[in-house]
């Protein structure tokens, strides 16, 4: 049913006449009784029926007046609620990957059950592609996503990224496993570092392949294909392979999200540099919406 065609059998209950009811709504009486007419079809039961020179409602028309009352109610109740303006409430999905949840997302979380306790969370974690795939879907309403610098992600038009941080990346290799030659300088280039651990096997994440990209880009640039023997999701067990000696990968330089091993030697990578770059990504229409809006705004670093 259309809430118009409710609006005008409220007002015919209200009022008495029709002539009345266009007066207020500022149409005319004409177009009043054919969205009448056109609301008994769709309900299958006369509304109205003739009282003199005018209309009155029938028991069936009543009992819809009373319900459009409520449903009325209940859609301007909706519009203020979902509006830019209005306070925010309700149940935000975000979908995001660990790091993100861990060092971003949680305090705000804690920040929002204080100021907004009307706002309620709930969080799945996923790598960029799981990501994107359940906000597609429509099952998340707010996607936290990366790609680096060295591994654009796609541009998808039937999204809106927003960019909230950076981070900078470099190898982690054994602390104490002897290099394959002299010790690294200041000075010395992404593609020199990496050259000289060409011999070793390397890690790489299991559930995405930006960071593969990444190191096979660099590793192409010293004249070697990367051994590639282990993934991991996690940092953290990334961190713990190569303190055991597996192998050595990219992690990030900026240790807040997780306790930085004495057995792993982090080496810095520049020209090119790595960076990690993520982002809020949301369906187009959405940002809008009060909750999304909110959290969105406190994960977005203020401008320098």
């Amino acid at each position: 049913m259309e809430t118009r065609r409710l609006e005008l059998l409220a007002e015919l209950s209200r009022l008495g006449s029709m002539r009345a009811v266009a007066d207020v709504l500022r149409t005319t009486t004409s177009t009043v009784s054919q969205q009448l007419a056109a609301l008994s079809r769709e309900t299958g039961t006369a509304l109205t029926e003739p009282d003199g020179r005018g209309v009155r409602l029938t028991p069936a028309g009543r009992r819809l007046a009373e319900h459009a009352v409520t449903i009325l109610a209940a859609v301007e109740a909706a519009r203020l609620d979902l509006g830019p303006g209005a306070e925010p409430n309700g149940t935000l999905r975000i979908a995001g990957f660990s790091t993100a949840i861990r060092t971003h997302l949680l305090p705000v979380v804690a920040e929002l059950a204080d100021s907004h306790p009307q706002v309620r969370v709930l969080i799945r974690e996923h790598e960029p592609p799981e990501a994107l795939a359940v906000l597609a879907a429509d099952e998340t309403d707010l996607a936290l996503t990366y790609d680096y610098n060295l591994a654009p992600a796609p541009a998808d038009p039937t999204v809106k990224s927003t960019p909230l941080w950076t981070a900078a990346w470099g190898l982690g290799v054994p602390a104490h496993t002897p290099s394959p030659s002299p010790s690294p300088s200041p000075s010395e280039s992404a593609v020199e570092v990496f050259a000289r651990f060409r011999a070793q096997d390397w890690i790489v994440n299991s559930r995405n392949t930006a960071d593969e990209t990444v190191v096979r880009t660099i590793a192409s640039m010293a004249g070697f294909d990367p051994r590639v023997t282990h993934r991991a999701d996690s940092l953290d067990l990334v961190q713990d392979m190569i303190a055991a000696g597996l192998g050595v990968g990219l992690l990030p330089t900026d240790h807040a999200d997780r306790a930085p091993s004495p057995n792993v030697r982090l080496l810095p990578l520049t020209a090119p540099h790595v960076e990690l770059r993520a982002y809020a990504v949301t369906r187009h229409g959405r940002l809008n919406w009060p909750p999304l809006t909110l959290v969105t705004t406190r994960l977005t670093p203020p401008p320098p």
